[in-house]
């Protein structure tokens, strides 16, 4: 095999952004993602200060969404969202491109609205990935969003939200990576569930992929390089529809971001 446990595990951010997750779910997953050791905790917005105190002390990094889901908030409430999250710990910032100025071709303003999230980021050592939503753009599109996020310096650009009708695919992958410069990271988000995905993925050039299914994705990584498994008791009073695992906190559902 050529990877390690920690070259899996730092691909992922756990994705904690159902609206229907409760203070407990969010603290058993922050929890969850400290004992998988991933890359990072992408959070409700409001929960992110309370995550970086669950983080503090490890390497997971706290992350939270800009202009979430839909990418329609104005610049400016977006820049206010970043400095926000910054004010509050966050040390990556996913946000959504504006993608009603992307179909109408107003690449100023779409620059303009990725700057203003970017700069404020950057001034504190900060990161940012920028979400396309694929699902909604031509090739075209996505080409352009590329070389306007190498132009601006973004430190990722990423497939998707989670909410829209599709999510990552390879096609996209590998588009998005021929068309960033080697400074601009790719994550996929939305659809990689099981490790074997996240090693096809991973093959495509990806650096991170969102995901809810981090314990299904782990656990499997660790069965096939002969690791033992974390033990997740202490998640057992979590809701089980929201917490990895169903009925078993082992288990992944949807909404990866």
């Amino acid at each position: 095999m050529n990877y390690t446990y920690e070259d899996v595990a730092k691909m992922i951010d756990h994705s904690l952004l159902k609206p229907t997750l409760t203070d407990r779910e969010l603290e058993a997953g922050c929890r969850l993602a400290v004992d998988y050791n991933v890359a990072s905790v992408c959070i409700l917005p409001y929960y992110l200060k309370r995550c970086v105190g669950i983080l503090a002390g490890g390497t997971v990094k706290a992350s939270t969404t800009i202009g979430f889901p839909h990418g329609g908030h104005t610049t400016a409430i977006k820049a206010a969202e970043a400095l926000r999250a910054l004010d509050d710990g966050g040390e990556e910032l996913d946000m959504v491109v504006n993608i009603s100025k992307v179909l109408s071709g107003d690449w100023a303003y779409v620059a303009g609205d990725i700057k203003a999230v970017i700069e404020p980021a950057h001034a504190r050592g900060r990161k940012v990935k920028v979400i396309f939503e694929n699902c909604y753009l031509s090739d075209a599109h996505k080409i352009r969003l590329c070389e306007i996020c190498g132009e601006l310096g973004a430190d990722w650009v990423k497939t998707s939200t989670g909410y829209g009708t599709g999510g990552a695919t390879i096609e996209d992958l590998k588009l998005m990576r021929k068309y960033s410069p080697p400074s601009v990271q790719v994550k996929a988000a939305g659809g990689v569930r099981d490790l074997d995905k996240l090693l096809e993925v991973r093959a495509a050039g990806v650096t991170r992929v969102g995901a809810s299914a981090t314990a299904v994705i782990l656990d499997e990584c660790m069965r096939r390089l002969g690791l033992k498994a974390p033990d997740l008791s202490s998640f057992k009073d979590a809701n089980p529809e929201h917490v990895p695992g169903g009925s078993s906190p082992r288990r992944g559902d949807r909404g990866e971001t």
